[in-house]
């Protein structure tokens, strides 16, 4: 009976250890994710905070709305002018600096007007630098008759800049999955269209568009998805993009097609 009692002792304490969860970690979940929204726990209607982001707009709106396929919800962010409407996903702390987004997206049309308009749809940035860093942007070139994708940054070392290539057309109306790496190591900023990289757009130290000065990333606390057009008295007067399936992690989250 002793032998019993003690063998029934040994398993009890052997069940308790196991029950008792691994000490917490600060670092990202076993799959790297930093953030992730699909809208499809939100309620429909305007929205101002979500999952790990809350709202920035000013003659913008950002609405929860039925996607395409009926069974799921998108985000509309809507414009006037040249308004802005963001999530800002403002608790980052990426290890080593460098993470990737992704995120599903449809602007129903670009700018035509005026002449070198520019647009942004992402802005890293952090709290140590004034830098800001623009993976997913473009411009209107007038010269080449149409926007075109670039990466860009503002307020850095190396000034006010959009890389944007004609090789990227930038076309309204139809849905893409977009992926963006910023790494640090090289301040290097790679974009993806569809699982494809478009190794055109890609920016780093001593390659990017603007002064002779090294670009070099903040210590990246915050990102925006969202819209912004900067100048006045647009055309159109007025945007609707249309967000779905944002994944910030540390590693690449796929699910783009051929690349993902």
């Amino acid at each position: 009976m002793a032998l019993k009692r003690k063998a029934a002792a040994a398993l009890c304490a052997a069940a308790v250890l196991l029950a008792i969860p691994p000490t917490a970690s600060a670092t990202p979940d076993t799959h790297g994710t930093l953030a992730r929204e699909n809208f499809d726990r939100l309620p429909l209607g305007p929205v101002s905070e979500g999952r790990g982001w809350v709202g920035d707009t000013a003659g913008g709106t950002l609405t929860v709305v039925p996607d395409g396929t009926g069974h799921g919800r998108e985000l509309r962010i809507h414009t006037e002018g040249n308004g802005r409407a963001f999530l800002v996903f403002d608790k980052l702390s990426p290890p080593g600096n460098s993470f990737w987004g992704r995120v599903r997206l449809r602007v129903g049309a670009f700018p035509t007007a005026p002449d070198w308009a520019h647009w942004t749809l992402a802005e890293a940035s952090g709290a140590d630098s004034p830098t800001l860093v623009r993976p997913l942007g473009g411009q209107y070139a007038p010269t080449d008759g149409g926007n075109f994708w670039g990466v860009g940054s503002d307020l850095g070392p190396t000034g006010d800049w959009t890389s944007w290539k004609t090789s990227s057309p930038a076309v309204g109306g139809s849905w893409q999955c977009v992926e963006f790496h910023l790494d640090a190591r090289d301040n290097r900023v790679t974009v993806y269209s569809d699982g494809v990289q478009r190794s055109d757009l890609t920016v780093s130290t001593k390659v990017h568009g603007g002064t002779s000065d090294d670009f070099v990333f903040p210590a990246f606390d915050k990102l925006k998805l969202g819209w912004q057009l900067y100048q006045a008295d647009p055309t159109p007067s007025s945007y609707d993009i249309r967000m779905d399936d944002i994944a910030l992690s540390t590693r690449r989250v796929g699910g783009c097609g051929s690349g993902g």
